[in-house]
Formats: C-alpha cells, structure tokens, sequence
C-alpha cells in the first residue's frame, strides 16, 4: 500500500479525530474563561449550529464521496496541475499548496461579500447573533458545495500532492474553531501570533454587525492576506465586550438561530445592499 492510498483510506478518520479532539479543547475553554457572554442559550445554538454541520457532512458526501483527496489523487494520476508541470520537489509542494490554498480560500472569502448573491448565502455564517466555536462550522449546505468545487479546481490547477490536501483541510478546520472561539487571548500574546495566524480577536471583528468591520479581517489561517490586501483591521470601535455580533436587519433568534431559518435565510428579501462593493455604508442596514 502507497502513503497516497493509506491517507485516502484513512482521510475521514483523520479529519474527524482533529475535528473532535480541537472542537473539545475549545468547548472547554470557551467554559472556562469565555470573552463574551452570550445572548441565546448555549444549548439551542448548538444543537442547531452542529445539526447544520451535520446536514452538510451528509450533502457532501452524497455528492462528492471521494471529496478533495479524491480529486487530489486524480490530478496525481493524470499528471495535471502547474507544480507537477514545473516539477516542483515534492516537500516544497507540500508547502506552497498549502499556502496557495490558503490564499485562495481568502479570496473565496472576500468573493462572498462582493457578489451580492453569493452574500446571500454567506448571510448565514454572519446571522449567528453569538460567537462561538460553534460558528466556525456554520454554513448554508450550497455555500458549502460552492467552496468545495472551488477546492476541486485550486487542487487542479495546483496539482496539490494528496498529503497537502489533507493537511490543509485539517488545518483550516482547527483554525476555523480557533479563532471563533469564545476566547481571548492576554494582548502580548494575540500581537505575537497574529504575525502569522488568524486569532480570535482578529477574526471576531469580521463577525461586528458595523460594515466596515464585518468587511474586514477575512482570513481564516494565515493572517498575511489581510495585511497584503489592506483589508486588516486591528480592533473594533466598541472594543470586543461592547461590538455586537451578527448582522442589523436579522435579529430574531427564531429566524437566525433555528435550523429552518438558516436553510431559509438566503431566498428572503431582495438582493440588494451589504456587499463589500458598495460606496458608502447607510446606518439603516
């Protein structure tokens, strides 16, 4: 048996040990020190928030059993993606794919706030009225078939190595619990890892129901994107106890923090407003 074929064979094992074991670190953290209180009991978010993650595990596995290390093993066979053409040494790959991926999972990110209709969908991660490690996970089920045809095509293009594939999906799984989570860290420290990754205090601004803080701060690993791209911001104007959460024009728990609500949230209304493009921020949305 080849590495390739063990991490296939042993691909959603791995993922759900990190998925559980870093989601357990967190709950107790977020128990024993949280940042924030919370405004909707603990239990009904997250029995909506997991079911949620729950229901999209099933969708994508229905529809892409093989999933991104499938495809990863496809473009290896076939011999397709820019690193295998310029025959990129197998270990520095491993490295830029990773970070390539990364980069383009920033720029997914920011795409979902510029495009109205996407926005539509991304509307459901925002209208959590909370934040919590719980929110990390919290995605309408087409937005996340969306992100994972673009993980298909990044993984093409790159000709990503398999074990680059896995490593990023359970890296970018612990970073996304992380730095949702209901934590602070002491300031030295934040100032510290945030010269390389996305920490709790950075990534809750982007949650901030002000526009121009929601429309910040988009990574999710790597904290260098925003820094390049100009889109850092260091704190919120209401500090991290006094910045509300969520999104102005959705505030009823029943709508936004109830599974039927989030599946219906994005076919409600028009498409119009909150999208990163806009010229000017109006204080009604």
């Amino acid at each position: 048996m080849t590495w390739n074929d063990w991490i296939q064979g042993h691909e959603l094992m791995i993922r759900l040990g990190f998925f559980f074991g870093v989601f357990a670190v967190m709950a107790l953290w977020e128990a024993a020190a949280p940042a924030r209180s919370l405004s909707v009991p603990k239990a009904k978010r997250w029995l909506n928030n997991l079911g949620l993650v729950a229901l999209n595990s099933l969708v994508l596995r229905l529809l892409f059993p093989a999933a991104a290390v499938g495809v990863a093993a496809l473009a290896e066979q076939q011999g397709w993606g820019a690193l295998r053409y310029w025959g990129v040494p197998f270990g520095l790959a491993v490295v830029v794919a990773v970070v390539a991926m990364d980069l383009i999972i920033y720029l997914q990110h920011v795409m979902v706030h510029a495009v109205p209709l996407l926005w539509r969908l991304h509307q459901v991660h925002h209208a959590d009225l909370d934040y919590d490690v719980t929110t990390g996970a919290r995605f309408h089920p087409l937005e996340i078939i969306l992100s994972m045809l673009i993980k298909f095509a990044a993984i093409v293009l790159l000709g990503a190595p398999v074990v680059a594939v896995v490593i990023f999906e359970v890296v970018l799984n612990a970073a996304a619990m992380f730095n949702h989570g209901n934590v602070r860290l002491p300031a030295s420290l934040d100032r510290f890892l945030r010269v390389l990754l996305v920490t709790p205090d950075m990534h809750r601004i982007h949650h901030s129901v002000e526009d121009d803080e929601a429309n910040s701060n988009f990574g999710f690993n790597l904290s260098w994107w925003d820094r390049l791209f100009g889109t850092y911001r260091d704190q919120p104007r209401a500090g991290h106890r006094g910045m509300t959460i969520g999104i102005h024009r959705y505030r009823d728990p029943r709508k936004v923090n109830q599974l039927p609500g989030m599946l219906a949230l994005p076919f409600a209304g028009k498409i119009s407003g909150y999208t990163l493009n806009r010229r000017q921020w109006r204080d009604d949305d």
